[in-house]
């Protein structure tokens, strides 16, 4: 069997002050603005071998370049829904598995996610009906379905350590036994910012 996978990034605009705001204290507004536009032209540029079809679902209208990029990188931009973070991610997925046999959502915060691990995550999606990237905070860096169930979304405390785990609990209760991906870190806190360097990447 191979499926075919459309892959959707949700990401902010990247808007000096209103992204990254954890950030701003070490890094100030326009810096947390620039590392936001770094890591999501880093994310643009991750290979499209296995997918479909690839996603930008921005919360804002991009900048000419931006827009630009992702056309250029085979992105369609698309305007996220309304809704908390829980309520876009659910009507993504939807409307993706309406289009595609499998999506798998990302966000542009991991910079550590690269061409091996997504085709870990395509690969894992031929065999099980989920496919999750755990985050070293708790939360997931990926998530990949065949199957949707609003439960997955809802009532979630998003932004906490407790997401994975609610996820798993109710994947479980479901009856989806996921594949599970390595661990990875997300850019969201100052102490994060070293690690940005073991990948070469220059804030």
């Amino acid at each position: 069997m191979n499926l075919s996978i459309s892959l959707h990034m949700l990401a902010r605009a990247p808007v000096a002050g209103q992204v990254k705001t954890r950030l701003i204290p070490a890094l100030g507004p326009q810096g947390a603005c620039d590392l936001q536009q770094l890591l999501l032209e880093r994310a643009l540029q991750l290979p499209a071998h296995g997918f479909s079809e690839r996603f930008l679902w921005l919360d804002d209208l991009p900048s000419a370049d931006l827009q630009a990029l992702a056309q250029r990188l085979g992105w369609t931009l698309v305007e996220q829904p309304a809704g908390d973070l829980g309520e876009r991610m659910r009507r993504i997925a939807t409307l993706g598995l309406a289009e595609s046999d499998a999506v798998i959502l990302i966000g542009n915060d991991c910079p550590a996610i690269d061409g091996d691990y997504l085709q870990a995550a395509c690969k894992a999606l031929q065999e099980q009906t989920v496919v999750i990237g755990p985050a070293e905070d708790g939360g997931y860096v990926l998530l990949g379905l065949r199957r949707m169930d609003a439960t997955l979304f809802s009532d979630m405390p998003w932004g906490t350590e407790r997401v994975f785990n609610i996820t798993l609990k109710r994947l479980q209760q479901l009856g989806w036994p996921p594949a599970l991906l390595p661990m990875l870190w997300d850019v969201d806190r100052p102490e994060d910012l070293p690690r940005l360097a073991e990948l070469n990447i220059q804030i």
